[in-house]
């Protein structure tokens, strides 16, 4: 079966990891400042705060922006949940936004519709590691006066007119699963321009312990969201290591759309000018008349794994129990979802299973017609 990601690990960051444990410091240590240093220069912020996850990113950035209870945060309903639970963990309401069906992003022309009295942060997911409209972005925020997080977990090393993906906003957040462009196992990072920002998601991150505060002295309710030193080791190296993993991903990423866009009935991933993608996974999109479930089932027989990339969210039971939501609320993110398909995609994908992999969407095609 060829696996649907892998990471890309060679015998640095295993040395690194294992010198971490030789060491015996194995939390709150040197590696976690350093790769909080290393993410800091290259997205171009101030400050970068390590944590446990992408989703604890999430979690610390509206709240040390000051989002909560009765607030709303629009943001799409086309995303991995992490994103829209965000808003609940801090007692807001999250506002879905329909996508634009070429990008698969949040549809900016919609945003201002969806805003409110009660409306405190627009949270933008950049898809698949291309970045959304930012420029349009911010400058609805700056004229109805709310904040900005970008969610760029799938989209490090993403450019919006020569700038990072994740550094534009008020706090941008990046996650480092083992599909991610970069690894630390689990991590994540929040990064950001503001001082204020940055010490409370510090302090949040560890159990609400102040900067100067002694060992069990807690100034604020806070979270075990700490990253440890071994991940913080891995991930120091694979950002050494940046430059290398994303052309690795871009290639392959090539050599498929030079093989699939020939294929009819399906559509490859959009390029949008003036943003450049971080490859994060490879989702295509089939026609109409082709069942997706089918064309899945049969790459799975065939030695290929695929997944549905994604399930609308407003359509997961939780949210359709807590809100009501109900199929057609978002037609475009419904109607893409059920058309979409991630294909196996990492960066030392070999050029024999790459063909495997076309060869398999080419032979399951016609026999996936509805």
């Amino acid at each position: 079966m060829i696996p649907l990601s892998g990471p890309d690990i060679t015998m640095r960051e295993i040395e690194e990891v294992v010198g971490v444990l030789r060491s015996g410091r194995l939390s709150i240590g040197p590696k976690v400042e350093a790769f909080e240093k290393a993410v800091a220069e290259y997205t171009g912020k101030r400050y970068a705060v390590g944590v446990s996850s992408g989703t604890a990113a999430l979690h610390l950035a509206p709240a040390a922006l000051g989002v909560g209870e009765g607030d709303e945060v629009v943001t799409t309903p086309f995303s991995f949940v992490a994103s829209a639970n965000a808003a609940l963990f801090v007692g807001a309401r999250p506002v879905f936004v329909d996508i634009d069906e070429d990008t698969m992003n949040i549809d900016v022309s919609r945003i201002e519709d969806a805003m409110t009295p009660r409306t405190r942060l627009i949270l933008p997911v950049h898809v698949f590691g291309l970045p959304c409209d930012m420029e349009a972005i911010l400058e609805i925020a700056r004229k109805r006066g709310v904040s900005v997080v970008e969610d760029a977990a799938e989209a490090l090393g993403a450019e919006v007119g020569g700038k990072k993906a994740g550094a534009l906003g008020d706090a941008g957040i990046f996650g480092f699963y083992p599909n991610k462009q970069i690894t630390t196992g689990e991590g994540g990072m929040l990064v950001t321009d503001s001082e204020k920002v940055a010490k409370l998601a510090a302090s949040m991150r560890n159990q609400g312990r102040g900067e100067t505060s002694e060992w069990l002295e807690h100034e604020r309710l806070g979270y075990n969201y700490r990253l440890d030193e071994m991940s913080a080791a891995l991930g120091l190296v694979q950002m050494e290591r940046i430059g290398e993993l994303l052309e690795r991903r871009a290639q392959v990423a090539q050599a498929y759309d030079e093989r699939l866009r020939e294929v009819g009935e399906v559509t490859v991933p959009a390029e949008v000018e003036g943003m450049k993608r971080s490859w994060f996974v490879y989702v295509v999109r089939f026609a109409a008349g082709i069942d997706r479930d089918e064309v899945s089932r049969r790459l799975h027989d065939a030695g290929v794994e695929s997944r549905p990339y994604f399930p609308p969210i407003h359509l997961l039971p939780f949210y359709r129990e807590k809100f009501g939501y109900k199929p057609g609320d978002f037609p475009i993110t419904e109607r893409v979802s059920a058309s979409t398909l991630a294909l196996p995609f990492h960066g030392r994908l070999t050029e024999g299973e790459r063909d495997r992999v076309c060869d398999a969407v080419e032979e399951a095609i016609p026999r996936a017609k509805k």
